[in-house]
């Protein structure tokens, strides 16, 4: 059958979770991944609504599960550490503000990647460096050199996309900064926490910290306003020197927060942005999450609209016989409606962060209209049962 060696670049949650999909659809798929490994630790992230029912349908949901963070709930405090708001994990059947199933990055790869390694194969240390593609197949040449052929070429690797930038073209046309600069790392739970995080925010800037399932552990999580966000995303040092800056003088724990920076094995600091997109194919090439459309880290959705894409996108490139034309049109109109709705709550979410203490007060929300556009967030598309697809695993 045409179409079946596909090549997906990034292997963090979409590219193995389209892994699966695609192999359970009868493709042989290479994943490659510029890393030498597979990363750790990182941000927390969500399953809700479809979310946790694509994972069902993986089969993963009892191994996803017993690696979740077990977060009770959240604790808004002030710089007394006095509670000023709590929001229990158990709300919302497990969909509200903290959802039941929170997992860090890192673990929720290494459950994808055990679930895949044995049917996929995994390319660790390389990256795609050349992509010429015709009607019927697309030619690859590696940074290692190698070079190979694929029918079909997905890139996954998130709002940097180097795959996107070579096919799609340069990363300012898709890239849109939300005013805030977001920053985590790990830190020793000297803080005394027990399964609740604890959030404090100050003047538009915010710090909080999460608790893990290493009880001995917690991350970090720094967030400040920036309108503009011109420091390479690969600058440490740089990024560090901002942070400290912008962090300067928040009270609470922040300073000694600050004080575990210099020694965290894992830090982040990226700018808070979406990726908008007219399409997300371009011949028998096409893009996965937040390569695509990324609804930002404030819309605690990325990891949803991950799962979801790659059960859709497998499922209609099957579908269509990989016809990549057909299957790419049927995958961006079933997502489509999801993203934007995930997208819109993430600039709401960062509005909301980042306005000025002293500005008049936003008009009431239309709750009629708030509740619909939650409902499409969480809730999403109806995922398709694409009988008769071949499934390697039924």
């Amino acid at each position: 059958m045409a179409g079946n060696r596909v090549l997906i670049s990034g292997a963090s949650i979409a590219g193995p979770a389209l892994a699966h999909w695609l192999h359970r659809r009868g493709a042989d798929v290479t994943v490659v991944e510029q890393s030498p490994r597979l990363r750790p630790g990182g941000q927390a992230v969500d399953a809700r609504g479809v979310a946790k029912e694509a994972i069902r349908r993986m089969g993963l949901d009892d191994a996803v599960r017993a690696v979740c963070t077990d977060t009770a709930g959240a604790y808004t405090v002030d710089a007394d550490g006095t509670v000023l708001e709590t929001f229990d994990a158990a709300e919302n059947d497990g969909d509200g503000y903290i959802s039941e199933i929170e997992v860090l990055r890192g673990d929720f790869a290494q459950v994808l990647y055990d679930d895949t390694r044995d049917d996929v194969e995994y390319v660790f240390g390389d990256r795609i460096a050349q992509l010429t593609q015709d009607a019927d197949s697309v030619d690859i040449t590696f940074e290692s050199g190698d070079r190979r052929r694929f029918e079909l070429v997905i890139g996954a690797d998130g709002l940097h996309s180097a795959l996107r930038a070579m096919v799609f073209g340069p990363r300012e046309q898709f890239v849109r900064h939300l005013g805030l600069v977001l920053a985590f790392y790990s830190v020793p739970n000297e803080f005394g926490l027990d399964r609740w995080m604890l959030d404090y925010h100050e003047g538009g800037r915010s710090a909080g910290l999460r608790p893990i399932h290493d009880a001995a552990q917690a991350i970090a999580m720094l967030s400040f306003p920036a309108q503009d966000f011109d420091i390479d995303y690969r600058d440490v040092d740089a990024q560090k020197r901002l942070l400290r800056e912008q962090m300067a003088g928040v009270g609470w724990l922040t300073p000694q927060i600050l004080a575990h920076l210099d020694v965290a094995p894992d830090f982040y600091l990226d700018q808070v942005a979406q990726v908008v997109m007219d399409t997300w194919s371009s011949g028998r090439v096409g893009l996965l999450g937040d390569a695509a459309y990324s609804a930002s880290p404030m819309s605690g959705a990325g990891t949803g609209l991950a799962l979801v894409g790659a059960y859709m996108l497998a499922g209609e490139l099957a579908a269509a016989d990989w016809d990549p034309a057909v299957g790419f049109a049927r995958y961006e109109e079933r997502m489509r409606a999801y993203v934007l709705a995930n997208q819109e709550i993430g600039r709401m979410h960062v509005e909301m962060l980042t306005a000025d203490p002293g500005a008049e007060p936003a008009p009431e929300p239309d709750m009629d209209a708030m509740m619909d556009l939650i409902n499409r967030a969480v809730n999403g598309p109806e995922l398709p049962a694409y009988e008769g697809l071949p499934d390697r695993r039924a």
